[in-house]
Protein backbone atom coordinates (compact mmCIF):
# COMPACT_ATOMS: atom_id res chain seq x y z
CA UNK A 1 0.00 0.00 0.00
CA UNK A 2 2.84 2.51 0.99
CA UNK A 3 4.56 1.47 -2.43
CA UNK A 4 1.67 2.67 -4.72
CA UNK A 5 0.90 5.73 -2.90
CA UNK A 6 4.32 6.75 -3.59
CA UNK A 7 4.31 5.51 -6.97
CA UNK A 8 1.35 7.64 -7.02
CA UNK A 9 3.00 10.85 -5.66
CA UNK A 10 6.27 10.38 -8.11
CA UNK A 11 3.46 10.27 -11.29
CA UNK A 12 1.26 13.78 -9.78
CA UNK A 13 4.65 15.67 -9.56
CA UNK A 14 5.93 14.38 -12.73
CA UNK A 15 2.55 15.49 -14.77
CA UNK A 16 2.09 18.81 -12.87
CA UNK A 17 5.67 19.27 -13.84
CA UNK A 18 4.88 18.23 -17.06
CA UNK A 19 2.07 20.55 -17.42
CA UNK A 20 3.74 23.69 -15.65
CA UNK A 21 5.80 24.06 -18.64
CA UNK A 22 2.54 24.86 -20.86
CA UNK A 23 0.06 26.23 -18.20
CA UNK A 24 2.45 29.60 -16.86
CA UNK A 25 2.10 32.06 -19.33
CA UNK A 26 4.75 33.07 -20.82
CA UNK A 27 7.51 30.47 -21.54
CA UNK A 28 11.48 31.74 -20.34
CA UNK A 29 13.73 31.54 -23.24
CA UNK A 30 17.19 31.95 -23.66
CA UNK A 31 17.50 35.86 -23.98
CA UNK A 32 15.40 38.63 -25.09
CA UNK A 33 15.79 39.63 -28.33
CA UNK A 34 15.29 43.13 -29.86
CA UNK A 35 11.98 42.77 -32.51
CA UNK A 36 11.75 43.64 -35.73
CA UNK A 37 8.28 46.11 -37.31
CA UNK A 38 5.18 44.00 -36.72
CA UNK A 39 4.47 41.29 -38.80
CA UNK A 40 1.08 40.26 -40.43
CA UNK A 41 0.83 36.87 -41.07
CA UNK A 42 -1.81 34.81 -43.30
CA UNK A 43 -4.13 34.62 -41.25
CA UNK A 44 -4.10 38.12 -40.64
CA UNK A 45 -2.63 38.46 -37.16
CA UNK A 46 -0.11 41.31 -36.40
CA UNK A 47 2.70 39.50 -34.13
CA UNK A 48 5.80 40.93 -32.91
CA UNK A 49 8.87 39.00 -34.13
CA UNK A 50 12.86 38.66 -33.29
CA UNK A 51 14.92 40.29 -35.83
CA UNK A 52 17.39 37.32 -35.96
CA UNK A 53 15.80 34.42 -34.11
CA UNK A 54 18.00 31.78 -33.28
CA UNK A 55 15.68 28.80 -32.65
CA UNK A 56 12.60 28.10 -34.51
CA UNK A 57 10.54 25.61 -35.03
CA UNK A 58 9.18 24.62 -38.83
CA UNK A 59 5.43 23.38 -38.62
CA UNK A 60 5.40 22.95 -42.55
CA UNK A 61 7.40 21.33 -44.53
CA UNK A 62 7.51 24.16 -47.31
CA UNK A 63 9.09 26.20 -44.62
CA UNK A 64 11.66 23.68 -43.31
CA UNK A 65 12.75 23.31 -46.66
CA UNK A 66 12.68 26.79 -47.58
CA UNK A 67 15.05 27.93 -44.58
CA UNK A 68 17.27 24.97 -45.65
CA UNK A 69 17.35 26.39 -49.42
CA UNK A 70 18.62 29.67 -47.62
CA UNK A 71 21.44 28.25 -45.57
CA UNK A 72 19.11 28.54 -42.39
CA UNK A 73 19.07 24.78 -41.24
CA UNK A 74 21.68 25.62 -38.08
CA UNK A 75 18.50 27.79 -36.58
CA UNK A 76 15.66 24.89 -37.29
CA UNK A 77 15.71 23.42 -33.47
CA UNK A 78 12.25 21.75 -34.16
CA UNK A 79 10.33 20.24 -37.26
CA UNK A 80 6.82 18.40 -38.05
CA UNK A 81 7.21 14.13 -39.24
CA UNK A 82 6.32 15.49 -42.26
CA UNK A 83 9.37 17.90 -43.10
CA UNK A 84 12.14 15.52 -44.53
CA UNK A 85 13.68 17.40 -47.15
CA UNK A 86 16.43 18.06 -47.59
CA UNK A 87 17.37 14.34 -45.86
CA UNK A 88 19.53 15.90 -43.49
CA UNK A 89 16.61 17.37 -41.27
CA UNK A 90 16.33 13.86 -39.56
CA UNK A 91 18.58 15.42 -36.87
CA UNK A 92 16.37 18.02 -36.20
CA UNK A 93 13.71 17.00 -33.13
CA UNK A 94 10.49 16.68 -34.11
CA UNK A 95 7.49 18.20 -32.89
CA UNK A 96 4.74 15.52 -34.22
CA UNK A 97 2.00 16.35 -37.13
CA UNK A 98 1.05 18.94 -38.23
CA UNK A 99 -2.45 19.51 -37.78
CA UNK A 100 -2.06 17.65 -34.25
CA UNK A 101 1.48 19.27 -33.48
CA UNK A 102 2.65 17.77 -29.60
CA UNK A 103 2.53 22.05 -28.10
CA UNK A 104 4.27 20.67 -24.68
CA UNK A 105 7.37 19.42 -27.33
CA UNK A 106 7.32 22.87 -28.93
CA UNK A 107 7.47 24.70 -25.48
CA UNK A 108 10.17 22.28 -24.62
CA UNK A 109 12.26 23.42 -27.14
CA UNK A 110 12.28 27.00 -26.27
CA UNK A 111 12.31 28.30 -29.92
CA UNK A 112 11.97 32.27 -29.78
CA UNK A 113 9.62 31.63 -33.57
CA UNK A 114 7.20 29.23 -34.73
CA UNK A 115 6.56 29.07 -38.40
CA UNK A 116 3.82 27.35 -39.52
CA UNK A 117 1.55 26.58 -43.28
CA UNK A 118 -1.80 26.56 -43.78
CA UNK A 119 -2.76 22.81 -42.21
CA UNK A 120 -2.21 24.17 -38.89
CA UNK A 121 -5.37 25.44 -37.04
CA UNK A 122 -5.47 28.70 -35.79
CA UNK A 123 -6.57 28.02 -31.98
CA UNK A 124 -3.11 26.65 -32.18
CA UNK A 125 -1.19 29.66 -33.49
CA UNK A 126 -3.40 31.28 -30.45
CA UNK A 127 -2.37 29.14 -27.90
CA UNK A 128 1.42 29.99 -28.94
CA UNK A 129 0.66 33.20 -28.55
CA UNK A 130 -0.64 32.73 -24.95
CA UNK A 131 2.86 31.22 -24.05
CA UNK A 132 4.45 33.74 -25.21
CA UNK A 133 6.28 32.50 -28.37
CA UNK A 134 5.49 33.96 -31.88
CA UNK A 135 3.93 31.92 -33.92
CA UNK A 136 3.38 33.11 -37.70
CA UNK A 137 1.53 31.23 -40.71
CA UNK A 138 2.56 31.49 -43.83
CA UNK A 139 0.60 29.45 -46.05
CA UNK A 140 0.57 28.55 -49.71
CA UNK A 141 -0.55 30.49 -52.32
CA UNK A 142 -3.15 29.94 -55.42
CA UNK A 143 -0.37 30.68 -57.90
CA UNK A 144 2.59 29.49 -58.57
CA UNK A 145 4.42 33.18 -58.61
CA UNK A 146 3.39 33.14 -54.89
CA UNK A 147 6.26 30.88 -53.90
CA UNK A 148 8.42 34.02 -54.62
CA UNK A 149 6.47 35.70 -52.37
CA UNK A 150 6.71 32.96 -49.73
CA UNK A 151 10.55 32.80 -49.70
CA UNK A 152 10.67 36.48 -49.18
CA UNK A 153 8.60 36.25 -45.92
CA UNK A 154 10.57 33.32 -44.49
CA UNK A 155 14.00 34.67 -45.58
CA UNK A 156 12.52 38.12 -43.48
CA UNK A 157 11.58 35.91 -40.29
CA UNK A 158 14.36 33.89 -40.27
CA UNK A 159 16.95 37.12 -40.71
CA UNK A 160 17.62 35.97 -44.06
CA UNK A 161 16.29 38.71 -46.32
CA UNK A 162 19.72 38.35 -48.55
CA UNK A 163 19.69 34.57 -49.23
CA UNK A 164 15.84 35.11 -50.46
CA UNK A 165 16.44 38.09 -52.44
CA UNK A 166 19.05 35.95 -54.36
CA UNK A 167 16.88 32.58 -54.40
CA UNK A 168 14.01 34.40 -55.71
CA UNK A 169 16.45 36.42 -58.19
CA UNK A 170 17.87 33.07 -59.23
CA UNK A 171 14.29 31.09 -59.37
CA UNK A 172 12.56 33.97 -61.30
CA UNK A 173 15.56 33.81 -63.92
CA UNK A 174 14.97 30.18 -64.40
CA UNK A 175 11.43 30.45 -64.74
CA UNK A 176 11.38 33.38 -67.58
CA UNK A 177 13.38 31.07 -69.22
CA UNK A 178 11.06 28.37 -69.41
CA UNK A 179 10.67 28.02 -73.33
CA UNK A 180 7.12 28.23 -75.01
CA UNK A 181 5.19 25.45 -75.01
CA UNK A 182 3.45 24.25 -78.30
CA UNK A 183 0.10 23.79 -79.12
CA UNK A 184 -2.40 22.11 -78.47
CA UNK A 185 -1.67 21.22 -75.35
CA UNK A 186 -2.05 17.52 -74.03
CA UNK A 187 -4.28 16.75 -71.23
CA UNK A 188 -2.98 15.92 -67.89
CA UNK A 189 -4.14 14.59 -64.50
CA UNK A 190 -2.71 14.58 -60.76
CA UNK A 191 -3.08 12.19 -58.87
CA UNK A 192 -3.50 13.12 -54.84
CA UNK A 193 -5.46 10.11 -54.14
CA UNK A 194 -7.06 7.00 -55.74
CA UNK A 195 -8.98 3.85 -55.10
CA UNK A 196 -12.34 3.00 -52.88
CA UNK A 197 -11.66 5.94 -50.56
CA UNK A 198 -12.19 8.46 -53.69
CA UNK A 199 -10.29 9.79 -56.09
CA UNK A 200 -8.93 13.39 -55.37
CA UNK A 201 -6.85 15.77 -57.52
CA UNK A 202 -5.81 19.49 -57.43
CA UNK A 203 -8.03 21.95 -59.32
CA UNK A 204 -8.10 25.45 -60.82
CA UNK A 205 -7.51 26.95 -57.26
CA UNK A 206 -4.49 25.75 -56.90
CA UNK A 207 -0.63 26.51 -57.39
CA UNK A 208 -0.58 22.98 -58.32
CA UNK A 209 -2.53 23.42 -61.59
CA UNK A 210 0.17 26.10 -62.65
CA UNK A 211 2.71 23.89 -62.23
CA UNK A 212 0.45 21.61 -64.51
CA UNK A 213 -0.05 24.20 -66.74
CA UNK A 214 3.75 25.43 -66.73
CA UNK A 215 4.88 22.05 -67.53
CA UNK A 216 2.71 22.07 -70.94
CA UNK A 217 -0.35 20.60 -70.12
CA UNK A 218 -4.11 21.55 -69.95
CA UNK A 219 -5.52 20.45 -66.35
CA UNK A 220 -8.53 18.11 -66.80
CA UNK A 221 -9.72 19.71 -63.55
CA UNK A 222 -9.14 22.99 -63.85
CA UNK A 223 -13.02 24.08 -63.36
CA UNK A 224 -12.89 22.00 -59.77
CA UNK A 225 -13.31 23.72 -56.58
CA UNK A 226 -12.19 21.31 -53.95
CA UNK A 227 -10.14 18.57 -54.37
CA UNK A 228 -13.14 15.42 -54.50
CA UNK A 229 -13.25 14.36 -58.41
CA UNK A 230 -15.46 11.58 -59.90
CA UNK A 231 -13.95 8.60 -61.36
CA UNK A 232 -16.82 8.70 -64.18
CA UNK A 233 -14.89 12.33 -65.09
CA UNK A 234 -11.61 10.90 -65.31
CA UNK A 235 -12.83 8.04 -67.03
CA UNK A 236 -14.44 10.46 -69.76
CA UNK A 237 -11.80 12.98 -69.48
CA UNK A 238 -9.08 10.03 -70.65
CA UNK A 239 -6.11 12.32 -69.90
CA UNK A 240 -3.32 11.77 -72.06
CA UNK A 241 -0.52 12.57 -69.08
CA UNK A 242 -0.87 11.00 -65.77
CA UNK A 243 1.25 12.77 -62.65
CA UNK A 244 1.28 10.55 -59.58
CA UNK A 245 3.31 10.65 -56.91
CA UNK A 246 6.74 8.22 -57.19
CA UNK A 247 5.64 5.91 -54.85
CA UNK A 248 2.42 5.58 -56.21
CA UNK A 249 2.93 4.99 -59.65
CA UNK A 250 2.90 1.15 -59.65
CA UNK A 251 -0.24 0.44 -57.86
CA UNK A 252 -1.93 3.01 -59.98
CA UNK A 253 -0.99 1.35 -63.33
CA UNK A 254 -2.19 -2.24 -61.92
CA UNK A 255 -5.52 -1.21 -60.25
CA UNK A 256 -8.63 -1.40 -62.38
CA UNK A 257 -10.53 0.55 -63.82
CA UNK A 258 -7.13 3.07 -64.23
CA UNK A 259 -5.39 1.07 -66.30
CA UNK A 260 -7.76 1.29 -69.12
CA UNK A 261 -6.64 5.30 -69.43
CA UNK A 262 -4.96 6.01 -72.19
CA UNK A 263 -1.96 7.70 -70.10
CA UNK A 264 -1.28 4.26 -68.26
CA UNK A 265 -1.82 2.27 -71.75
CA UNK A 266 0.85 4.84 -73.22
CA UNK A 267 3.26 4.56 -70.59
CA UNK A 268 2.76 8.32 -70.08
CA UNK A 269 2.05 8.01 -66.43
CA UNK A 270 4.95 10.86 -65.25
CA UNK A 271 6.28 9.41 -61.04
CA UNK A 272 7.41 12.75 -59.37
CA UNK A 273 8.86 12.88 -55.55
CA UNK A 274 5.55 14.08 -53.79
CA UNK A 275 7.56 17.17 -52.10
CA UNK A 276 8.60 18.36 -55.50
CA UNK A 277 4.76 19.36 -56.54
CA UNK A 278 3.01 19.43 -53.18
CA UNK A 279 4.25 21.78 -51.19
CA UNK A 280 5.01 25.09 -52.30
CA UNK A 281 8.61 25.23 -52.65
CA UNK A 282 11.79 25.73 -55.00
CA UNK A 283 11.98 22.08 -56.58
CA UNK A 284 8.90 23.23 -58.03
CA UNK A 285 10.43 24.48 -61.00
CA UNK A 286 12.61 21.14 -60.85
CA UNK A 287 8.96 19.29 -61.20
CA UNK A 288 8.02 21.81 -64.06
CA UNK A 289 11.29 21.12 -65.95
CA UNK A 290 10.61 17.21 -65.36
CA UNK A 291 7.40 16.81 -66.37
CA UNK A 292 7.97 19.40 -69.61
CA UNK A 293 11.11 16.89 -70.42
CA UNK A 294 8.60 14.16 -70.46
CA UNK A 295 5.98 15.38 -72.55
CA UNK A 296 8.62 16.65 -74.71
CA UNK A 297 9.84 13.53 -75.82
CA UNK A 298 6.48 12.26 -76.23
CA UNK A 299 5.44 14.72 -79.05
CA UNK A 300 8.69 13.62 -80.96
Amino acid sequence: MHKLFFRFVLFAVALVGGLLIVSCGRIQRPQDMATVDSFVDDYGRTIVVPDHPKRIVSVSPAVTEIICALGGKDLLVGRTDFCVYPPEVSEIASVGGISNLNVEKVASLQPDLVISGSMVPKKTADLMEKLGIPMVCVIEKASFEGLFENIEKIGRLAGLERQADSLVELLQSRYGALPTVSEPLPTIYYVVGFGKNGNFTAGGTSFIDDILTLSGGRNIASDLHGWEYSLEALLSADPDYVVIRREDSALFCQTKPYNTLSAVRNGHVIGIESGMIDAQVPRNLDCIEQIRSVIASGRQ
